[in-house]
């Protein structure tokens, strides 16, 4: 019984946000459909450029699962974006090798914090804080100056940035000179849904991702079961930081450039968009398909804004904390409810 309730209270949570996301997205449609919101475009752009948060949003969520957190993840998005723009638009390296470097650091990088979290028992915010100094810092000792990557630095990593893969052509519409407009994502997209594919299956389908969740429901009963808390979170570390790194290359196909205050906040959207897609801060409950949804809803919110043209931006993040308040008197609620029952 007391499985059953755990499970109805999970999905309701997501219920509520993929419905939050459905409001919002039809009232934007409504009210700015003369300045084209409703477009097909509009949606994916909203992906294409929220894809490096949705990489990141999943591994956050791996490792609020198990009841921890990772403040980093903006710094070493920040890090690889400047690795990558010193090393091909002042170096003149290639991007393969510069690539596979950056994944390298972010298992590196997730090693440390998950040995230092998993191991020695150190609080993970302060262990990830120390994190996050030591990023931006090393993002400001490789170069202090904003970077940009040109397609005479690197043609090759220009060519993916810029690379449009159209949707059917009975999916376009007419634009405001009648001109038939196609609808495209950018490669980026392709890889940030396959992170949420691959997370998603780990996470329902393998024993580390069944651990995941044991380790936040109840460490001590997970011990009790005989798991090894310590290397799941070792590895619910490594995963985040790898992911961030995947992230971190599609944050610099989006962006183009590498520069110390990139990526400042980020850390924050991706916490939120994990709560707000029902992940609990206390880890145990939570899904990737949620943490998806809490993406879309924080990039709707600042395409709503944008699009208005009136507001200052300082409005989305208004909204977004307004939404991130109310999803955790939300989650307290239910386990108020959970708790009376047993």
């Amino acid at each position: 019984m007391k499985r059953k309730s755990r499970i109805n209270s999970n999905t309701l949570l997501l219920l509520i946000t993929i419905a939050l996301f459905i409001v919002m997205y039809a009232i934007g449609c409504v009210i700015y459909h003369e300045k084209g919101f409703d477009h097909l475009q509009t949606f994916l752009n909203i992906l294409i450029t929220n894809a490096g948060l949705l990489c990141v949003a999943c591994g956050m969520t791996c490792v609020m699962l198990t009841g921890g957190i990772d403040i980093s993840v903006g710094s070493l998005i920040a890090m690889d974006c400047m690795i990558l723009a010193y090393g091909m638009g002042v170096k003149g390296y290639p991007c393969i090798p510069l690539l596979i470097f950056v994944l390298v650091i972010g298992l590196v990088f997730g090693l440390v914090q998950g040995f230092l979290v998993g191991y020695l028992d150190i609080q993970p915010f302060i262990i990830t804080m120390a994190g996050m100094f030591f990023a931006r810092g090393m993002t400001a000792v490789i170069c202090t100056k904003q970077l940009s990557i040109t397609q005479d630095a690197n043609a090759l990593f220009y060519s993916w940035a810029n690379y449009k893969i159209f949707l059917p052509k009975f999916l376009g519409y007419l634009n405001s000179k009648g001109k038939l407009q196609i609808p495209f994502i950018r490669p980026t997209v392709l890889v940030a849904l396959s992170v949420v594919l691959i997370i998603f299956f780990v996470l329902k389908f393998t024993k580390f991702g069944r651990a995941l969740y044991a380790v936040g429901g109840n460490e001590a009963s997970a011990k009790l079961m005989g798991l090894n808390v310590r290397s799941t979170k070792l590895k619910a570390y490594i995963l985040s930081s790898f992911l961030c790194s995947i992230g971190g290359i599609c944050y610099s196909l989006n962006t183009m450039s590498g520069s110390v205050q990139q990526a400042v906040g980020l850390e924050m959207d991706a916490i939120a968009s994990s709560v707000i897609g029902g992940t609990l801060l206390t880890g145990g409950v939570g899904s990737v398909f949620g943490s998806l949804f809490g993406v879309l809803i924080n990039g709707t919110i600042g395409t709503l804004v944008n699009t208005n043209g009136k507001l200052l931006s300082s409005w989305a993040n208004i909204a977004t904390a307004a939404l991130l308040c109310f999803f955790i008197i939300l989650q307290s609620v239910f386990a108020l409810v959970k708790e009376r029952k047993s």
